[in-house]
């Protein structure tokens, strides 16, 4: 899940970098919740809630 939040941030920030004139804080913003987001899906990505027999 928290892979997929990444992409889709990281396509708007390509977005906002290429098509649209956003401020660069703005799409910094968006940057650094995207590289979060995967640091997030790595680290917690273990924790699967399965219990294994």
């Amino acid at each position: 899940m928290f892979l997929a939040v990444a992409a889709v941030l990281a396509i708007l920030w390509l977005l906002g970098l290429l098509a649209f004139h956003v401020t660069a804080f703005a799409i910094h913003l968006l940057l650094i919740a995207a590289v979060i987001a995967v640091i997030a899906h790595f680290v917690g990505g273990r924790r699967s809630g399965r219990t294994r027999v």
